[in-house]
């Protein structure tokens, strides 16, 4: 874990440690308790709600308590198929189980045979580096290998699979099946799967008819605990000698919807400042130049859809949430054509991930963009 201290408290990326974590402490013990009792975790809630920060933050302290134990993320968001899977698995578990990398090079020529890893060594750091080349028709062969790897080593593991809804799209029909008969044979490798698209997920954990039904134990995000984050923010401008005031803070919370990544985006920004924050026009401002530096990257999005599909998209931004999308009266608001252009427009940003849909109804994905949109 990164030991130095951020110029910037108010992260949107990476994780460093416990100081610049805020709250999620219900969340935290059930996972490691889940994982420390050999149950695995389904984690779901939308983007950019701060799952992979408490996944980081969940490793940090199991390894606080158990030096020896092996952590490992990966995100396979980028995955298309069965083989690049099984090459982002490889890289990221081997090598880790034996801690020495070059060591580990000797054990890997003789335990696999149906690829070879490779080691090289970045340019400026000069830290090793392993990357494999895994053939599409071995894929299976090679996936079985990774697995009795990590069983054969015997050591406690921790493996955070993040955006896994991703297997479900693979044209390999039986990935699902095909995990699920490794992975339930692993008693010292335990699994966090993550991911953000709610309803493949469902799927994946919750159809009977699917490979993992039952597998997990099934975990949601709220958002974080308005108190508690107004605690953790105006704590870390005092100790910058500077204040943020409730109002303000009560202003992002509510705009954002307590939705963890653009809050800490807006406190961020209001944190550059380095001034007291206690005038909800400075916090507008603050918005605003965000949304500023996002309007080119929002018009070439744009750009890229049908003029049905960009009304329909302003037309939620501009209602926040809409409970039903075919509704007669949300689509003569707004001068929409007809209920099954509507059905193939919404699918098409649906599949995109501009929208999504909550307990609630229809929203922008995007908060920024969503606000821009409001404003056109």
């Amino acid at each position: 874990m990164k030991k130095n201290k951020p110029y910037n408290p108010f992260l949107i990326t990476g994780y460093y440690s416990p100081d610049y974590f805020c709250d999620r402490e219900t969340e935290t013990v059930k996972i490691i308790s889940a994982l420390e009792n050999d149950r695995n975790i389904s984690l779901m809630s939308p983007r950019r709600f701060g799952k992979t920060g408490l996944i980081h933050h969940v490793f940090y302290n199991i390894l606080e308590q158990d030096k020896n134990a092996v952590c490992i993320y990966l995100d396979i968001y980028s995955t298309q198929n069965l083989n690049d899977f099984v090459k982002i698995f490889a890289e990221s578990v081997l090598g880790k189980v034996d801690g020495n990398l070059e060591k580990a090079m000797k054990k890997f020529a003789s335990f696999f045979k149906s690829f070879r890893p490779t080691l090289s060594y970045d340019a400026l750091s000069g830290q090793p580096e392993l990357s494999v080349k895994i053939e599409q028709e071995t894929a299976d062969k090679s996936l079985q290998e990774v697995f009795l790897y990590l069983k054969q080593s015997e050591k406690r593991c921790y493996i955070a699979i993040d955006e896994f809804q991703q297997v479900a799209e693979y044209q390999e029909k039986g990935t699902e099946a095909l995990l699920r008969s490794y992975i339930q044979f692993l008693p010292n490798v335990k699994f966090i799967f993550s991911g953000s698209r709610q309803h493949l997920m469902s799927e994946i954990f919750l159809s009977a008819k699917r490979p993992f039904y039952q597998s997990t134990q099934i975990m949601s995000l709220d958002m974080v605990n308005r108190s508690r984050y107004y605690e953790f923010a105006n704590g870390h401008f005092q100790k910058n000698g500077f204040a943020l005031s409730k109002e303000c803070f009560e202003y992002i919370y509510a705009k954002f919807e307590g939705h963890t990544w653009y809050v800490q985006a807006v406190l961020n920004r209001l944190y550059e400042y380095r001034k007291n924050i206690d005038e909800l026009s400075i916090v507008y401002d603050a918005v605003q130049e965000l949304l500023e530096e996002n309007t080119y990257s929002y018009q070439e999005l744009l750009n890229a859809y049908s003029a049905i599909q960009v009304n329909l998209l302003k037309a939620i931004a501009k209602e926040k949430v809409v409970p039903q999308i075919n509704a007669g009266d949300f689509i003569f608001k707004y001068s929409l054509k007809n209920a099954s252009s509507i059905s193939r427009s919404s699918k098409k940003l649906l599949d995109n991930e501009l929208i999504y849909k909550s307990e609630k109804g229809y929203i922008v994905y995007d908060r920024f963009f969503s606000l821009w949109l409001f404003s056109l």
